[in-house]
């Protein structure tokens, strides 16, 4: 047996333990709690790059906004569903500033976290028509969105994006939309887990076709302006956080504070629905609720199902957050490009020792450093080369539980990974690379 980082008899005891039949079939949360076990039990720190957690401090003025809240006595108070009057003012004011569109406070909505936003877009959204009951995932994507999917028990339907890019998406969205059964589409950009971004014209197209068989765009902007390629930083003035709201009028964003703002822990997101969407009626929907209007439905009939509202200390917190940013007091974006730093460092580390980038192009344009990157190794599926770096201290997630159609990649999250651990992850591929190249 090769001598390995970690203790390779301690590591396949852990995994056997785990009751896992592999590591590189794992989801996010079964390889953290087996990394977790391995390192106690060794001692060794893993350089660790399965979770898309933030590695910054949160906001300060964000947490300082929370405890003067807190202090106040809000911990006592039930919030609106439909969130406090200056957050929801604070959000219109942000899409306008960021992304360039116009919503009305009315349609912009305080979550749990944008997973729970999510979780009610699919609940309401595949109930306003009659044999409309699916989703089209515009893969790779978010592991846990088909999970919802699977929980609430609606079909879905998905494609690896990356080789119908440009011109190419237009006919393969329309093979999918003409069978009329979706009732929206949904995808992220930046991407989880490839860091492609969509292109204007790929947005544009996007709406074309979603228009064309009235089907709504769900566009999940949890890496909101961390494109770094471009200077999305500055309140009103271009360039703009691109998004499909530029081009139709039916749409839902979901976006994070968790990545952007560092404030992950207090679960909080924001659901931004287009205005004509919001004052939309879908007799259809009588057959759930009470009321065929899609906003009213969406908070009062899906969203109070869910929870009693969003914390409401963390709703005082991102309103702090976002009227900084709104105001020019504070460069979000600048505190964040720490992620592209690193993914530039760690990229080379691991192109140096014989391993390739996997989606490494937006059409013609190298894509960007960002807070996530996927790697392969020649000659293994990424199934197994998860299955093996899990022995030199590296833990990572498969790409082939995001629907990705490149079996052979990994994606790795460089928000965790310290530089001081640079030299550590430096030695461990160069010794994967010396045990397995050919």
């Amino acid at each position: 047996m090769l001598q390995t980082p970690i203790d390779a008899q301690l590591v396949t005891e852990k995994i056997k333990e785990s009751g896992l039949k592999e590591v590189g079939t794992a989801t996010i949360r079964e390889i953290k709690r087996l990394v977790d076990e391995i390192e106690n039990a060794s001692g060794q720190k893993y350089v660790r790059m399965e979770m898309g957690v933030p590695g910054l401090p949160p906001i300060e003025v964000g947490v300082q906004a929370e405890i003067d809240a807190l202090k106040r006595g809000v911990a006592a108070i039930y919030p609106d569903i439909h969130g406090i009057p200056p957050l929801k003012s604070e959000i219109s004011r942000f899409v306008k500033n960021f992304i360039n569109i116009d919503v009305a406070p009315e349609g912009c909505i305080p979550t749990v976290g944008s997973m729970q936003g999510g979780f009610a877009a699919f609940l309401t959204l595949n109930r306003i028509n009659t044999g409309r009951d699916k989703v089209l995932f515009l893969d790779p994507g978010f592991p846990v969105h088909k999970q919802q999917m699977q929980v609430i028990g609606f079909q879905y339907d998905s494609f690896d994006v990356y080789e119908y890019r440009g011109e190419k998406l237009r006919d393969k969205l329309e093979s999918y939309l003409s069978t009329n059964t979706f009732s929206s589409i949904l995808y992220s950009n930046p991407n989880n887990p490839s860091w492609i971004c969509f292109t204007e014209k790929e947005l544009q197209i996007i709406a074309e076709v979603t228009k064309k068989y009235g089907v709504i765009v769900m566009e999940d902007l949890a890496y909101f302006a961390m494109d770094f390629r471009k200077d999305l930083s500055k309140p009103g003035q271009a360039p703009y956080q691109p998004s499909v709201a530029q081009y139709t009028d039916d749409y839902i964003l979901f976006i994070s504070s968790s990545k952007a703002f560092s404030y992950a822990g207090q679960r909080i997101g924001m659901m931004v629905i287009s205005d004509h969407l919001f004052k939309s009626e879908f007799p259809d929907l009588l057959r759930f609720y009470k009321n065929p209007k899609f906003g009213y439905t969406m908070i009062f009939g899906t969203l109070y199902a869910l929870s009693s509202g969003t914390s409401h200390s963390a709703q005082y917190a991102l309103t702090a957050i976002l009227k900084a940013a709104n105001d020019g007091e504070l460069d979000f974006v600048k505190q964040v490009k720490a992620y592209g730093h690193k993914a530039h460092i760690m990229k080379k580390l691991f192109t140096d020792n014989g391993f390739k980038i996997v989606y490494d192009k937006d059409e013609n344009e190298p894509i960007a450093d960002g807070f996530y990157f996927t790697f392969s190794y020649p000659g293994m599926s990424g199934v197994e080369l998860l299955n093996k770096l899990v022995y030199y201290g590296i833990s990572a997630i498969s790409l082939a539980i995001t629907g990705s159609d490149r079996l052979e990649g990994i994606r790795a999250c460089v928000s965790l990974v310290k530089e001081s651990q640079f030299g550590d992850l430096e030695q461990r591929l160069k010794l994967f690379n010396e045990h397995h190249k050919s």
